[in-house]
């Protein structure tokens, strides 16, 4: 038996499958009451990004970098900036998603965030996040050498010395930075400053290059000294060049000094030195050129000599912290070149001593050998560093 097929009109067609079809819709539905939601989630690429900012709050601990993480999604640039401007640099990782400050916060500072965003969808945004630093409840200071756009001689050390103790070396070492012209190699070195306190030294491996141009930028505020030392809370600046080669040698034993430049004598004079036997005698070793005081007062009991001496003395210029200079002393004319009969300083007629202060600069080395000396000048007794041995010069660093 043969079946015929019968067809629908075309808009019947139509109005059977919206008939089907719209059970499907209403099952597919997650309201409670069966109805469509019409709420529109967004994709995971468009949530927004979690940003964390460390340290947050009041009155927090200086002494650590500023740390800003990012979720679900990346940074894009960081700025951390204190209530006067002063920026804390630093740069956005390679995946977007940390930022770390190059410089620690410092304290007693109020610092604002600014964390600028983008989705994975694209979508950009900018968080701001805020902290105060704690207040320093006990600052350290530095006293430095040599001072800005100076020009010194070819054995000046950089010298660091510190109002109160300095317990995290390494960290205040870590913040030292010194640049030079021509790549000199050299070290820091923690010694006693004769005065006591604690002292950091940067001496080159050998003696300056003449010319060369040097630059310490001692980036420690925001360093914690350690124990009851204090906190630092600036960054010292220093810039100087190396002048000519003139290096002074001394030899107590035949009483003459000779002013040495570019490996030439230029002039010898004769000197009267420390009275062997006693207290009286003169350092030997390397001593620095401290500095040239002109026409000052010396008084024996300032020395521990008791009141052998108290009188003005011309073209003084300073060997050690403890006494010894290089310095006019007329009353002592019958004994230059022959024998040594001062107080422990080098003495030489008021001619001699005049031509030789107008040729020498601070940083100059005076090479000082004799036979009955007192000892060796100390790495704290002036600029003594020359006295050791490359090799225990670096051991004298605190990061090694």
């Amino acid at each position: 038996m043969s079946r015929t097929r019968v067809l629908a009109p075309a808009h019947v067609r139509a109005a059977v499958v919206a008939a089907l079809l719209t059970p499907l819709a209403a099952c597919s539905s997650s309201g409670a009451t069966g109805a469509p939601d019409t709420k529109v989630k967004p994709s995971a690429d468009e949530r927004p990004v979690t940003v964390t900012v460390t340290p947050t709050g009041e009155r927090v601990p200086a002494g650590e970098p500023v740390r800003v993480t990012a979720a679900g999604g990346r940074l894009t640039s960081v700025t951390v900036a204190d209530a006067e401007g002063h920026r804390l640099a630093g740069k956005v990782a390679v995946d977007g998603r940390s930022w770390v400050s190059d410089r620690k916060a410092v304290p007693g500072a109020a610092y604002a965030v600014t964390a600028a965003t983008r989705t994975e969808g694209g979508i950009t945004k900018s968080t701001k996040a805020a902290f105060t630093t704690a207040p320093a409840a006990k600052v350290n200071k530095v006293d430095w050498r040599p001072g800005a756009n100076s020009t010194v001689g070819i054995a000046q050390p950089i010298s660091l010395v510190f109002d109160n103790p300095v317990r995290n070396r390494a960290a205040v070492e870590k913040q030292l930075r010194i640049t030079t012209s021509n790549g000199t190699e050299g070290s820091w070195g923690w010694i006693r400053d004769f005065s006591g306190r604690d002292r950091v030294d940067w001496r080159p491996k050998a003696y300056w290059k003449p010319g060369t141009k040097v630059a310490l930028n001692a980036e420690l505020n925001g360093t914690d000294s350690g124990a009851d030392g204090g906190w630092f809370v600036r960054d010292y600046t220093t810039t100087f060049t190396i002048g000519a080669r003139q290096i002074v040698k001394v030899d107590l034993d035949s009483h003459q000094l000779t002013l040495v430049r570019d490996g030439g004598a230029v002039r010898r004079i004769p000197v009267s030195g420390g009275t062997p036997g006693g207290d009286k005698r003169s350092w030997r070793g390397t001593a620095v050129l401290m500095a040239k005081e002109g026409t000052i007062n010396m008084n024996s009991e300032t020395v521990g000599l008791a009141n052998a001496y108290n009188k003005m003395v011309d073209y003084s210029m300073r060997l050690t912290w403890s006494g010894m200079y290089a310095h006019a002393a007329p009353w002592n004319a019958r004994y230059f070149g022959n024998s040594n009969h001062s107080s422990g300083c080098i003495g030489m007629s008021d001619a001699n001593a005049a031509w030789f202060y107008g040729q020498v600069r601070p940083g100059d080395p005076f090479e000082i050998t004799g036979k009955d000396t007192k000892g060796v000048v100390a790495p704290g007794n002036g600029f003594g560093a020359w006295n050791l041995s490359w090799t225990e010069w670096q051991h004298r660093s605190a990061l090694r």
